[in-house]
């Protein structure tokens, strides 16, 4: 064998051996293991809770499932819709998927809980939608509101878990029961660090639904996913999460929506800026305007905002304070900015982080005072980890 043949072979078995060690430490995800739930789904009426991310490589569960002779009998929608393009807060209408023909039933409209009649019929529910692992995220509201539905109606719900890409850590303040609301449902912190599938379990096991109800779940894990396991999204989860940097700052900044200030809604870099229409606040420049599909109307649309560009900060980011207090402490005054108070604090989960902030409280004496209600968190949350 000649040494440029000997050579060629051994890089063509090198290539093979990588590709196959990439393969098998690929993460498996909850919807591609057909061989776990498809015996569940077999001779049943089914319903989706989904989105556009419920993908299988490619291919929509819906699509997957009714290729696979699965009788879906609908479609339940959650904020942004079923096919993801609704604006933050818009109301979902109940439709019809016209590729299809499957009936569309809103979970974000009038209603955010399906109704008995709605329910009727069905024997499992599927929930299979990519989280960002923000309490106030309402993806996992939704998927409450479905568990109690399930449990009231007697049907089977199945979760495919997806991966966390911020489930690396937890951090900020659990949520008081008094400000219980569909952008926080759970005494849970703001970053949570679960799955899905395992924030159900601990909403199914601690009984946190109505009356302590508890549903007949099923969680389908992934294989080869741990907590520290990095995982860029292949699909946006929603109009204003366009990228991994924007998913890493999201906690961070979520709490400047119950302000006058910008996040860069009605920019095409949404959760990556901050900016107010006052020179004041930083060299960074840009103008929001109306997007369909992503934001018809942000925040100081049409106004020249100046603040500052976090599109290099690094994809380590973890929560902080730190932008918040920086800008309440600038030159506009802090009542002049926070315009929505009782958002603020539905946001934060109780009344006390605003006060602390206007108090002039440091980041490390805020985060200070949620330390010992973080340590009890971990230990719950131990219980319920189905991942490293």
């Amino acid at each position: 064998m000649s040494i440029r043949l000997l050579l060629f072979s051994l890089l063509a078995i090198f290539i093979s051996s990588c590709s196959a060690q990439t393969e098998k430490s690929r993460i498996i995800l909850g919807a591609e293991q057909f061989e776990s739930y498809l015996p569940l789904l077999k001779d049943k009426k089914v319903g989706l809770l989904v989105n556009h991310t419920s993908l299988v490589n490619s291919t929509h569960l819906l699509d997957t499932l009714l290729a696979l002779n699965i009788d879906v009998q609908k479609v339940f929608a959650p904020e942004h819709g079923f096919r993801g393009n609704a604006d933050a807060g818009e109301l979902i209408k109940s439709d019809v998927d016209i590729k299809t023909g499957i009936p569309i039933v809103s979970m974000y409209g009038k209603s955010k809980k399906p109704s008995k009649e709605t329910m009727a019929g069905l024997d499992a529910v599927v929930f299979d939608i990519q989280d960002v692992g923000v309490r106030f995220y309402t993806y996992v509201s939704s998927m409450h509101y479905m568990m109690e539905a399930c449990a009231e109606n007697n049907v089977q719900l199945i979760v495919l878990d997806r991966p966390n890409p911020n489930g690396d850590y937890f951090d900020g303040p659990v949520l008081q029961k008094k400000f219980q609301s569909f952008v926080g449902m759970h005494p849970i912190p703001v970053v949570h660090g679960l799955t899905v599938g395992e924030l159900a379990k601990m909403i199914n096991d601690e009984y946190w639904l109505k009356d302590s109800l508890k549903t007949s779940l099923t969680v389908i894990p992934m294989q080869h996913y741990s907590h520290d396991t990095f995982y860029s999204l292949p699909v946006k989860p929603s109009p204003n999460l366009p990228n991994d940097i924007s998913i890493r700052l999201y906690p961070s900044l979520c709490f400047f929506e119950a302000t006058t200030i910008s996040v860069g809604r009605g920019t095409y870099m949404p959760f990556q800026v901050i900016g107010y229409p006052d020179s004041c606040m930083g060299d960074f420049t840009f103008t929001p305007v109306s997007i369909e599909g992503m934001s018809k109307y942000p925040s100081q649309q049409n106004q020249l905002c100046y603040g500052i560009d976090l599109r290099q900060e690094p994809l380590s980011h973890m929560f902080t304070l730190k932008y918040f207090v920086d800008f309440m402490n600038k030159c506009v005054p802090s009542d002049t900015l926070i315009d929505r108070v009782r958002w603020f604090n539905l946001l934060a989960g109780n009344d006390m982080l605003l006060k602390k902030i206007k108090d002039g409280w440091s980041e490390e004496q805020i985060k200070e005072s949620w330390h010992d209600e973080l340590n009890n968190y971990a230990i719950l949350r131990q219980k319920y980890l189905l991942y490293p």
